[in-house]
């Protein structure tokens, strides 16, 4: 993309975010009174109107005719498109993927959850994510036939291809080659492809009320991974491995791995191992609903490993935290909620860590208002590429080959 055309579309864009803006706030709008609210000439106004019109960002409502005073033709009135959906999130886990779908002003109007089972093929993976999108679809009145552009989270770690490198994954695994071909093939529309666990991380960060300029992310789920923010950019690494924390051995001696080794973290501290070493314990818990009720009735067995689990993640954190120096260290996912006394033994093992060092130490947070849709939401936010944190990162609109248009309207 040449600098004078990366220009004119930054100001499309940002003319358009103001226009999708008041629309928002305002409700429906005429022209007239969308020029004056975003300080936009009539001829400007009329272009971005007519380009958002086209794809099905907005809609013409009604017009002034009830409330207009004297004679002349009514004036049309613009509004969002209620059941537009412009960008679409997809967070695809080792046991389930979750869809979010947002309209012209990125809000949330869509979201859903499907399971499968652990790490099938990834044509199967596909069939049931756009089967979820079709359902969604279906069941909200959402229709993507004005998609603009699709963010993905794949569990890590995910390359990409990079001049020229083939995508990869973990040695003993397939990289999910072509997921982000088959997204544009079905929609017509820019793909961006990352780990989720990095997402989930961008997610979190650009959630804070403040600037997070140096963050450790570790999100506790079907696996577990990281993301990491350092000098305020959200960090990939040379091959985009960075930040795999659920990959740094813990027990030596430990369970083999999916990744090939034995005792990573994730063998440890993933949702799986963690309810299964609740149940090797004596604990009747299968799922997570039987893993909050044990712990709401202070099953001994069951704090038990939830405090041994929490001292393992705190030592791991512990070491990325005296590499980095983080403000805030942010453990994320579903258990955290249900099991807290595992966060604060993190917490309390990495202030152990990190004792030596004479300067304020990190705070410890979980997350605090995203669940389990957080890859969903970061794959958004980085579609949306608005951070700073993005500096640097790819920009789905630059860097996407051109897409047959296959829109679905479904």
């Amino acid at each position: 993309m040449s600098t004078t055309t990366g220009v004119h579309a930054l100001v499309r864009r940002t003319h358009e975010e103001r226009v999708l803006a008041a629309l928002r706030a305002h409700g429906a709008l005429s022209r007239g009174e969308l020029a004056k609210r975003v300080g936009l000439s009539r001829t400007t106004l009329s272009e971005i109107t007519a380009n958002l019109l086209q794809r099905g960002a907005i809609i013409v409502a009604d017009t002034d005719a009830a409330t207009r005073a004297g004679s002349g033709r009514p004036a049309e009135r613009l509004a969002l498109d209620p059941d537009s959906g412009q960008f679409l999130g997809v967070d695809f886990g080792h046991r389930r993927v979750h869809v979010a779908v947002a309209d012209a002003s990125h809000e949330i109007i869509a979201q859903g959850v499907e399971r499968y089972d652990d790490d099938p093929p990834w044509a199967e993976r596909l069939e049931i994510a756009f089967d979820l999108i079709d359902r969604l679809s279906r069941d909200t009145g959402v229709h993507f036939g004005a998609l603009q552009s699709i963010g993905i989270g794949v569990p890590g770690p995910y390359t990409g291809a990079r001049a020229g490198t083939p995508a990869v994954s973990w040695k003993n695994q397939l990289a999910p080659d072509g997921v982000d071909r088959a997204f544009a093939e079905r929609f017509g529309a820019p793909v961006v492809v990352d780990n989720n666990t990095r997402l989930a991380a961008l997610a979190e960060a650009i959630s804070r009320p403040d600037a997070v300029d140096n963050l450790i992310y570790l999100r506790l789920s079907d696996g577990v991974g990281g993301g990491l923010v350092v000098s305020g950019r959200l960090v990939t690494g040379s091959r985009g491995f960075a930040g795999e924390l659920g990959h740094v051995t813990a027990n030596p001696s430990g369970a083999a791995c999916r990744c090939g080794k034995r005792g990573c973290l994730e063998t440890i501290a993933s949702v799986p191992a963690i309810l299964r070493a609740c149940s090797e314990a004596g604990a009747d818990v299968e799922n997570l609903a039987d893993l909050a009720a044990a712990v709401a009735k202070g099953d001994p067995a069951v704090d038990a490993v939830l405090r041994e689990v929490g001292s393992t993640v705190g030592r791991v954190l512990g070491a990325a935290a005296m590499t980095l120096n983080p403000r805030e260290v942010v453990i994320g996912g579903e258990i955290v909620r249900i099991a807290p006394v595992l966060v604060e033994q993190a917490a309390a093992t990495l202030r152990y860590e990190l004792y030596s060092i004479p300067s304020d130490q990190p705070h410890i947070v979980r997350a605090a208002q995203l669940r389990d849709s957080d890859g969903a939401l970061g794959a958004i936010a980085a579609i949306f590429h608005q951070s700073p944190l993005l500096a640097g990162y790819p920009d789905a609109g630059a860097s996407a080959e051109p897409v047959q248009q296959q829109r679905s309207a479904r």
